[in-house]
């Protein structure tokens, strides 16, 4: 049977590493506020088509047996997890309490062609902060720091969080004559595919630009810092506009607001421009260390009409970790480790078939505590049970007896043990995942 591509299934150990991950992002996203969300997979063709260039994207729903008038013909897969949230909320905008701060962890799908760390099946963990009318620029400055707070706390390579706002850009461009500034971020958007000079080509050819004004827009999207001094390096310039003033101070404050509270993580890259529609504020790219030419594998923005309707609108900042796109340059690499296989922290040796039950009673009366245990499969003696223990990796051996024994397998250190007090040590109680620092 051939393999799908671009549809990962994971082993085993990967599956409890991306577990580990998860819980580890669940865990900082509720210390922050947000709350868990889900959403259905599928969205009106229309709702999903309205933002963006993502037409050739998205994958249709159909029943085999569909008359020729079903409605399943005007439904498609969600490609990412903002556009079914703002629907979301205007459909649920009466029960909600504003500011709404949200996490969603939900696989989408996406007709990309597949290659290294790109799938058409993929995880994405989400949060987003959503306000009534009006949203405070403060938000832009705090989802880069949660991202950095839950990945920190992973044995992950160093995060590199790079911010821009598109006011900044689209007033630059107006500043400069460009009409067309859609078209225009959409070239500056390939700088890193294509290179400046392709880019200079595609303003001039999309965006109506001369190669004067191209070439102002490629200096702008030269410019990078660690700090506000990108303000002046951009009035350097000699560009004016009011949004390219109002993008530049809500651009200051996110990369002044990081660096004091988390130095080295957020950096201004005025090249980074999203290519999806909707945003119209700050917007994130982010840089896994040893990993830059695959591109951001955690991205967002700001969007004030993404969520609106009539005169209902529910401005919102956020930002999408590509969880499976993330382990899965990882793994490609060979770069995360797991201490053990499975589960199971002991084994619960048979001296005989006839002691099964009371090996079950032991299993239970770890399990109750906590500690993962199964029961050998057999009886056999003791030394094909322990070479079972270690080909599974399992750390310990529990020995059925007058006193109970248990054995560290990997020390041979063998002690008395009840299974109403005996605990691992908190290191062999879970799995644990450890990076391999030499792998790239």
């Amino acid at each position: 049977m051939s393999k799908l591509s671009g549809f990962p299934e994971w082993l085993p150990d990967q599956r409890m590493i991306e577990l580990r991950v998860l819980d580890r992002l669940r865990t900082t996203f509720e210390l922050y506020g947000f709350a868990p969300l889900e959403t259905r997979a599928v969205e009106p063709l229309d709702q999903l088509l309205r933002k963006g260039e993502t037409s050739k994207e998205v994958y249709l729903l159909r029943r085999l047996q569909a008359e020729a008038d079903s409605e399943d013909d005007a439904l498609g897969l969600h490609f990412d997890l903002t556009v079914p949230f703002a629907r979301y909320v205007l459909e649920h905008a009466g029960k909600l309490q504003f500011p709404f701060r949200r996490y969603q962890i939900q696989k989408v799908w996406r007709g990309e062609r597949p290659q290294e760390g790109r799938y058409r099946e993929f995880l994405q963990a989400d949060i987003d902060v959503v306000d009534r009318d009006t949203l405070a620029g403060h938000y832009e400055a705090e989802i880069p720091l949660v991202i950095g707070d839950a990945l920190k706390g992973l044995p992950l390579p160093p995060v590199r969080i790079l911010v821009n706002n598109r006011k900044l850009a689209e007033g630059f461009y107006r500043g400069i004559g460009l009409t067309e500034t859609d078209e225009a971020l959409r070239a500056i958007d390939k700088l890193d595919k294509i290179g400046p000079d392709k880019v200079a080509e595609l303003l001039v050819a999309t965006a109506g630009a001369t190669e004067a004004q191209a070439k102002a827009c490629l200096a702008l999207a030269e410019i990078s810092a660690d700090d506000d001094s990108f303000v002046s390096l951009v009035r350097a310039l000699q560009v004016d506009h009011p949004l390219l003033d109002e993008g530049l101070a809500e651009l200051a404050a996110v990369v002044e607001t990081a660096r004091e509270h988390a130095p080295g993580l957020v950096g201004a890259s005025l090249k980074i421009a999203r290519g999806l529609d909707y945003y119209t504020g700050t917007v994130y790219e982010t840089e896994l260390a040893g990993y830059e030419k695959f591109g951001s594998i955690c991205s967002g923005g700001r969007y004030d009409n993404l969520a609106s309707s009539g005169n209902n609108r529910f401005p919102g900042v956020g930002i999408s970790i590509g969880v499976s796109r993330m382990l899965g340059l990882l793994f490609g690499a060979e770069a995360l480790r797991i201490s053990r296989p499975v589960p199971t922290a002991v084994l619960v040796a048979l001296p005989h078939e006839e002691d099964r039950a009371a090996g079950n009673r032991i299993a239970a009366a770890l399990r109750a505590r906590g500690v993962p245990t199964e029961v050998a499969p057999s009886a056999a003696k003791f030394g094909k049970q322990i070479r079972f223990a270690e080909r599974r990796g399992i750390p310990y051996v529990w020995f059925p007896g007058e006193p109970d024994e248990v054995k560290d397998i990997r020390s041979g250190v063998q002690v008395p043990a009840d299974a109403a007090t005996w605990s691992p040590p908190d290191e062999d109680l879970r799995p644990a995942v450890t990076m391999d620092e030499t792998a790239r």
